[in-house]
């Protein structure tokens, strides 16, 4: 098992390592295999570039975001302006239906509601949303209604861990309620963890997942 010191110079290593973040814009500190990330990165982009990455790191148990987006004057636009263009991006993903996400703009933090037929498009929208300039953060309140029965999502989640991580299925309790799964059970790692979270969430019919897993 890695010492704290051990994780934090790992992930501080991971930083360093991705492109899409600016090491010196992040503080790293970890008690217990936590990891607490702090600092004023330049985008949402590089804020959750770096969340991504501690997570990468084996051993970390959680990671704690105590960022704050601080734009730099070149990518600072009106509200009106990032709406216009959240507009935009949406307008032109064949994985949304026109007009089906409402977007508002309060100070450059970005809400998204509306209602989808799949978990997948609803993650489409806040993925490439996340990655816009100008933009401080993002609420997605996007609703998913489901059009599978819970039963049916179950199996197909089993299903895909099984060809995706076959050990880790073994581990793995998954109970299915008006479209939301919650996982439990134990993991070897962060990345185990987050490979089944991704089945889950990619499954047609799912709206939500609570992910109750534990890493060992």
């Amino acid at each position: 098992m890695k010492t704290d010191g051990q994780l934090k110079q790992e992930v501080e290593e991971e930083l360093e390592w991705d492109a899409a973040v600016t090491a010196t814009d992040i503080g790293v500190e970890v008690a217990n295999g936590v990891v607490t990330l702090s600092g004023h990165p330049a985008s949402l982009a590089e804020k959750l570039g770096a969340e991504r990455a501690a997570q990468r790191v084996a051993g970390v148990k959680a990671v704690v975001v105590e960022m704050e987006v601080r734009l730099p004057q070149r990518d600072q636009h009106s509200d009106e302006d990032v709406a216009g263009a959240v507009r935009a991006i949406l307008h032109w993903s064949v994985a949304v239906p026109d007009d089906a996400v409402k977007i508002q703009v309060e100070k450059g933090w970005v809400t998204l509601t509306g209602t989808l037929d799949w978990a997948y498009q609803r993650h489409v929208v806040a993925r490439a949303v996340g990655q816009m300039r100008g933009i401080r953060g993002v609420t997605n309140a996007i609703e998913v209604h489901p059009k599978v029965a819970s039963d049916q999502i179950g199996k197909s989640i089993g299903e895909a861990l099984r060809r995706h991580a076959e050990r880790e299925i073994r581990h793995i309790g998954i109970d299915v309620k008006d479209g939301t799964v919650t996982l439990t059970g134990k993991v070897g790692s962060y990345a185990e963890r987050k490979v089944a979270r991704g089945v889950a969430w990619s499954t047609p019919g799912v709206c939500a997942v609570v992910d109750d897993l534990v890493v060992e």
